[in-house]
Parts: C-alpha cells; structure tokens; sequence
C-alpha cells in the first residue's frame, strides 16, 4: 500500500477515484479477453494483468490534449486514459471495422491514432523509442511544449532501438520520457538472465540523464515521478528514464503456458501485491472509496465490458475483399 498522500501530489479525491476507475477498467477488460479466447471466440490476448498502476499513473500524469504517446504491447491501462473506449477496445480484440489503432488489420496490442495522439505500433519490440524521439524533436523544433511518452518491458531494453534512441534524445535535450515496466519477464526469461545489472533505470546514467527505478505496484508512486520527468521535459532539461518494477499475473500471451518458467508458489505471492487490490484498500482507508462508490464504480465498468463486448461480437466483419486494402495499389 501507498506511504503517499494523494492531496500532497496535487491530486483531488476524484483524480484518485478516477485512476482507480482505469486500473478497475483495464483489468476487467482483460479477464474478459481471457474468456472469450478460452471460448474461441478471439483469437489472442497480451495481458496487461498485475501492471495496471504502472500503465494507469503514468498516462495520468500526462496531457492528453497535448502529449504523444507511443505504448508497447501490454499497454491497455495507458491508452484508456488517453481516450479509447470499451467499445473500440472490444473492436480490435474481435478484428472488426471500428477499431481505431489498425481498422482491424493488426493483431490486439498494436495500438495507435491520431485522434488519441498515439503513435502506430508495431509487432518488433522497441521500435516505437525511435518515434517517440521523433515526436520529441518535432515538438522542439516547432517550439510546442508536448512531451512524447514510449514504454516497453524490461526485456526489450536490451535491443539497439532503446540506446539508439536514449542516445539521441540525451544528445539534443528533447521531452521525451522512457518508461519501462519492469514485470520480471521477458516473454519465458527471467531478469537475471536478461542483464548483468538488474536495474534498468542505472542505464540512463551512461547517456547523461537521470534514471529511476519505482515501484510499479503503486500508482501515486508512478504519478509522482512521471510528473517530475514531464515537468523537466517541458522545461527543456531534456529525456528521463523511469524503471518501474512491477509483475505479470498471468502468462506472457493467451499462446503461453507460463508453469513451464515460474512456479505457483511465486505467482500466487505477486497477487497478493496486485495493484488493484492495494489501491482500493488505500482508498478505503482514505475515506474516499465508500461502499456505495466502490459499488458504482463495478456497476459502471461491469456495464461498459458488456456493452462493448456485445457491441463489438454483434458488429460485421470486413468482406473478404478487404483483405486486400492498403496491401496493392489500387489504380
């Protein structure tokens, strides 16, 4: 449980409850990829289950009116914030036409739009440090004061487009930040055989910008320091890299088995830090999340899986012909 007192990060008893609310979202959706998969319903899930405080305290303390994301995979609690609705969520899980990120054209994961100021995806990891920069030099160059956020797993920050990238962003001082979340992971391997130094945040030292390694099962912790590295972008002290140490409840994708690599023993003891449950009694204890919320709080969210996922399963599949947009040119 947090040490932290929300109204001393500037955060109001609503903000609180309204983080809570996206975590509640994110996990609720994902239990519900997991039953349709199991029921054939979708063909894949990558589970952001156990990462939601990581994924939700950072997008908040970013503006989505102004700022550029550019998410990896896991990053469903991220993207909600910034804007995608159930609904859409539900869209692209099922493949269907109303799915913002791709139209239906890429597997679940791969998000992006430029109504949610979210940078395309794409499946090789870490390709999306490099844009990010982009964005990052784009907002200097024009003199705006967005910050472009990107994020990956502990995993992918052994891969030449996170220190080209670190590299070049540190070099010409732009507001990006670089955020891994840090679930122990990479797909079957465990960190101490990913690095020689477990602390991925020790890595931004060596390109001259700060680095830090937080807890990522608590969301005000993550919220205090994405506010700092957003604060120091805008204020042109250039890139930061914020390691956030958290943990993936469930297996690496709906296609793993994940008893093969980890036992129960360490999984069943990870649940008992699940950020949502940590939370929650946080804001109980704070007098903020009463019985009556908490209650409209699983009402609202229990509504909205339903409605998007009967809106998204009831919604046409595209037309054999289609399978072709954007692979030819039409003439």
């Amino acid at each position: 449980m947090s040490k932290l007192n929300y109204k001393d990060l500037g955060l109001s008893d609503e903000q609180v409850l309204d983080m809570y609310y996206y975590m509640l979202l994110a996990r609720k959706l994902d239990e519900r990829f997991w039953l349709l998969n199991r029921a054939g319903k979708i063909p894949f899930v990558i589970s952001c289950q156990g990462q939601e405080a990581a994924q939700v305290g950072a997008a908040y303390a970013l503006d989505k009116t102004t700022d550029f994301i550019a998410p990896y995979y896991r990053d469903l609690g991220v993207v909600l914030v910034f804007g995608q609705t159930p609904t859409e969520i539900m869209m692209s899980a099922f493949a269907k036409p109303g799915d913002p990120n791709s139209n239906g054209r890429q597997m679940p994961g791969h998000f992006g739009g430029k109504k949610y100021r979210t940078l395309t995806g794409s499946s090789p990891v870490t390709t999306q440090f490099p844009h990010a920069v982009g964005a990052a030099l784009a907002s200097k160059m024009r003199g705006e004061n967005s910050v472009a956020f990107t994020s990956t797993g502990e995993g992918s920050s052994n891969q030449g487009d996170f220190h080209e990238a670190c590299n070049f962003a540190a070099v010409h001082k732009l507001p990006v930040v670089f955020y891994i979340e840090n679930n122990g992971y990479a797909i079957s391997v465990p960190l101490d055989k990913q690095l020689g130094n477990h602390n991925t945040a020790d890595r931004a030292i060596g390109y001259g910008f700060p680095g830090h390694s937080i807890d990522g099962n608590d969301v005000l912790e993550v919220y205090q320091y994405m506010k700092q590295a957003t604060e120091r972008a805008r204020n042109g002290e250039g890139p930061t890299l914020i390691e956030a140490r958290t943990y993936r409840l469930v297996p690496h994708s709906s296609d793993d088995d994940d008893r093969a690599y980890r036992s129960r023993e360490e999984v069943d003891a990870a649940k008992k830090k699940d950020p949502l449950i940590t939370f929650a009694e946080y804001l109980r204890n704070a007098g903020v999340l009463t019985a009556e919320r908490e209650q409209e709080l699983n009402d609202r969210v229990a509504r909205e899986v339903n409605e998007g996922t009967d809106a998204a399963e009831k919604a046409p599949f595209f037309d054999p012909e289609d399978a072709l947009t954007h692979v030819y040119e039409e003439r």
